[in-house]
């Protein structure tokens, strides 16, 4: 059985990106390993959802807990440096923000800190962070640091298919009915539209089908509720639509780039 370590930046980023895969290494008896860089106090809170007193932070680090717990998570690190919000915030100036970290230093601490594992793979982001946030970004490159001093050879970068979300976005549009925020369709296809936006699928080796524990990806993206609520792009749509575009998780090998190979469908496999 393998060690696997995710390296994320924010609560819920785990649950959205590689939640699936997560729950089902972890049925398969492999020890999965979750770290989150922040805590992620920048984010937007729902309307309403904090109690009165109620840190961002605190709360975004126990639904964090939460979630860890229903993907099967066996440990749960995080190292604590500030949330550096989206590119162009001030929080990106913070001197204790991640994106200010010295990379050698942060993948020192993070060496410190899971001295005591033996990962046989590390899933980082893709070098554009999925969508150009700095802290997903720094995750890239700390993680690449991380794996140099901890002679980990399989790094996994987890991405967004840019291909495919094209497409079932196209497709959502084109049935009419099936989807009743139209605009915040429009909105994810612009946004899609970019190539810093995911990666396209020539470029991707590995496609992991998560279809048998979309549930519990599902429930782990809702027990994020103060990023996420019932509204959302994320929980909104019908469960038949949610599998369609969260049921395959796709990631990159970077030391053994596709060349038109059949994308591997185990994280583990070369």
């Amino acid at each position: 059985m393998a060690t696997v370590v995710f390296l994320h930046a924010h609560p819920d980023d785990e649950a959205l990106a590689t939640g699936g895969t997560m729950a089902r290494m972890a049925d398969e008896g492999h020890r999965v390993v979750l770290v989150v860089a922040t805590s992620g106090e920048e984010g937007e809170p729902v309307p309403g959802v904090l109690a009165d007193g109620e840190s961002l932070g605190d709360r975004r680090v126990a639904e964090l807990a939460e979630a860890a717990e229903i993907l099967g998570v066996e440990r749960v690190v995080n190292l604590a440096y500030r949330d550096s919000g989206m590119a162009g915030d001030d929080a990106n100036d913070h001197p204790d923000c991640f994106w200010q970290a010295d990379v050698d230093g942060a993948a020192g601490h993070l060496a410190v800190t899971l001295a005591d594992e033996e990962p046989d793979v590390l899933v980082v982001y893709d070098p554009d962070g999925g969508y150009g946030h700095p802290d997903h970004i720094q995750v890239h490159r700390v993680g690449h640091r991380w794996a140099e001093i901890a002679d980990i050879d399989r790094v996994r970068w987890v991405t967004m298919n840019r291909d495919a979300i094209r497409a079932s976005i196209e497709a959502a549009l084109a049935d009419e009915g099936s989807w009743s925020d139209e605009g915040m369709l429009e909105l994810r296809r612009e946004r899609a539209e970019s190539e810093s936006f995911g990666m396209p699928d020539a470029e991707i080796t590995h496609a992991v089908d998560v279809s048998a524990v979309i549930g519990r990806k599902r429930a782990a993206i809702a027990a994020h509720a103060s990023q996420i609520g019932p509204a959302s792009f994320f929980l909104a749509m019908p469960e038949e639509q949610f599998a369609m575009v969260f049921g395959t998780e796709w990631f990159v090998d970077p030391g053994s780039p596709r060349r038109g190979r059949p994308q591997r469908t185990d994280l583990l496999l070369a």
